[in-house]
């Protein structure tokens, strides 16, 4: 699948410290009124996903931005988010100059979470690439206890779909081949550290015996 184009930009915070320095400002076009100037796309699609239970906890959480820099606003913000979320039949909230995209199943909450500006169609791909292919991993069973079964496959998962805010893949069937393949290479790692270990091994204790 031929993933969508976006214009690079410097990653969140730069342009801020920039100003802190006393850098120069961006220029503006002749006849622009500097208010309505419209924000760059960006690279940086993704603020953060978070998986949440049906009692609003936590269970998988990853933040790209210093949007929310301290464990406790993330928890806050989550909070919130939840509160508004979760007795709608909305697929789409607005909260704190943000938009944030979620699906429900079972007794799971996924979200989503990008910018005010963010384009509402590619946060829900993110979404719907990230239902689907949890949905494969755990066997169809994509709720709380299968997950918290299957933590670390989740997170390889996400890691597939989204690397640093920016979004790697939005096909779910190329995430499950690369996941998949990253379970078997290190299986195989394991599995070749054991046959060489096992010699080693054998060879160190032949040496302790009384006879040797």
């Amino acid at each position: 699948m031929q993933r969508p184009e976006a214009w690079p930009r410097p990653h969140p915070g730069e342009g801020a410290a920039a100003a802190r320095a006393g850098g120069p400002a961006p220029p503006v076009r002749a006849g622009e009124p500097a208010g309505l100037r419209l924000q760059e796309p960006s690279l940086y699609t993704i603020k953060a996903v978070f998986i949440l239970d049906n009692d609003g906890h936590r269970l998988l959480a990853k933040y790209y931005d210093d949007t929310f820099p301290s464990m406790k606003e993330q928890m806050a913000f989550e909070k919130n988010v939840f509160n508004k979320t979760s007795r709608t039949d909305s697929e789409i909230a607005f909260l704190g100059g943000m938009t944030i995209v979620y699906k429900s199943s079972i007794d799971l909450f996924l979200y989503v979470v990008g910018s005010s500006s963010e384009n509402e169609l590619m946060l829900m791909s993110v979404l719907t690439c990230l239902f689907e292919s949890l949905n494969h991993v755990l066997r169809k069973n994509v709720e709380k206890r299968w997950l918290l079964e299957n933590m670390d496959g989740a997170f390889l998962v996400l890691d597939e779909i989204v690397d640093g805010g920016v979004i790697l893949e939005s096909d779910p069937q190329q995430v499950i081949q690369k996941v998949n393949f990253r379970a078997d290479d290190s299986s195989l790692t394991e599995h070749s550290v054991a046959q060489v270990s096992l010699p080693r091994l054998t060879l160190l204790l032949w040496s302790f015996l009384p006879w040797h």
